[in-house]
């Protein structure tokens, strides 16, 4: 079963739960004759909205790129993701303002022994569908499914804090509805910002994670003839979908087909280790007793020993050109970029007088 498979049979379980809870409580609110328990078999049936949401969102996602979305719809998981947890806040926003009301107006609670059953039942069956959908979400890494189950979650714990501060009020005439409810729904609201930030984030996009910095870069390197790799970024159009380019530093004794070779072998591997559709880019590097040889040493060890600068890369000097280009990565405590790389130049001009100084700034995309 294939990711987005698993992620709608996921979806389909919480749909027919929802279904199978909100049908328990009508029957047994008509046969009680309670409007509070059909309202609350009516509530389960919204609360099936969140998986529904999922099940659009994964459909539509796997829609096949077309003309005017080359990279396909994968990004479309994270609006779903958007749309459950607004829901989520949604529901924190209204828990709250219901629960301050009921600190100045608390109302003292009744319950039959049905109503104690059907809260019970609601709330195991709501921690175990709710546990079960998360931790699937974060197996799969889909944020609609971790929402999902969150909403779930949180069903089940303000239930349960109902049902807690309806036996304090019963065993000692103190209310807590109220002040229980505003404490949980502050967590809700709380956790309902924390996931719309996974999904927007995904949407503005994110930096590198460390790990899979550390991955690719060891992978990398361990090809023959790759000499440093460099200038690694990537683009998430989805969760299947990832877009990228990264540099390599090969001897400038190296032919063109062994460099078409070599780079060719890099992408083969991104694809079927990491999913990534790798653009690989090439730096050569100055070999022999030579003057290109010599400036290159000089110039990285006079920029590699700037205590500002993180790295040194791709150096390139033409003497048709009479030109110079080198590129940096700086600190994040360097603001001012043109103040330093006009500093970098008066540093490194002495060591080429005649050539004009190109000092190009990278940055750095990895956590």
């Amino acid at each position: 079963m294939d990711r987005n498979q698993d992620i709608i049979r996921t979806s389909w379980i919480g749909i027919i739960t929802n279904l199978l809870l909100a049908g328990f409580k009508a029957a047994i609110g008509v046969l009680a004759s309670s409007v509070a328990i059909v309202m609350d078999a009516i509530n389960n049936l919204s609360d099936a909205l969140s998986s529904v949401i999922t099940i659009v969102g994964t459909k539509l996602s796997q829609r096949p790129a077309d003309r005017k979305h080359p990279f396909g719809f994968g990004r479309i998981e994270y609006f779903s993701a958007i749309i459950i947890a607004v829901i989520v806040l949604s529901a924190g926003i209204t828990s709250f303002i219901e629960s301050v009301k009921k600190i100045f107006n608390p109302t003292e609670p009744s319950y039959t022994t049905v109503t104690l059953v059907i809260i019970v039942v609601a709330i195991v069956v709501k921690l175990i569908l709710g546990r079960y959908v998360k931790r699937k979400g974060e197996q799969l890494k889909s944020d609609a499914l971790i929402a999902s189950g969150s909403d779930a979650l949180f069903d089940a714990v303000i239930t349960l804090a109902t049902l807690v501060s309806a036996g304090v009020m019963l065993l000692w005439g103190v209310s807590l509805d109220g002040i229980l409810g505003a404490l949980i729904s502050i967590v809700i609201i709380k956790a309902g910002i924390e996931m719309l930030a996974s999904p927007i984030n995904e949407l503005l996009g994110t930096s590198i994670s460390a790990d899979l910095t550390k991955q690719i870069i060891k992978a990398v390197s361990g090809f023959e003839g790759v000499h440093g790799v460099y200038d690694l970024i990537l683009h998430n159009y989805g969760p299947d979908v990832k877009i990228g380019s990264l540099h390599i530093n090969v001897y400038d004794t190296m032919s063109a087909h062994d460099i078409h070779g070599l780079t060719r072998k890099i992408t083969m591997y991104m694809i079927e280790q990491h999913g990534i559709i790798m653009t690989v880019g090439v730096y050569a590097v100055a070999t022999g007793n030579n003057r290109h040889a010599e400036l290159q040493a000089k110039v990285i060890q006079t920029l590699a020993a700037h205590k500002d600068i993180i790295q040194v890369h791709g150096f390139y000097y033409s003497e048709k050109e009479q030109m110079i280009s080198v590129d940096v990565v700086p600190d994040i405590s360097v603001h001012d970029e043109a103040a330093f790389v006009s500093q970098l130049t008066s540093e490194i001009q002495p060591f080429a007088p005649d050539k004009q100084i190109f000092i190009v700034v990278d940055h750095n995309y990895s956590e």
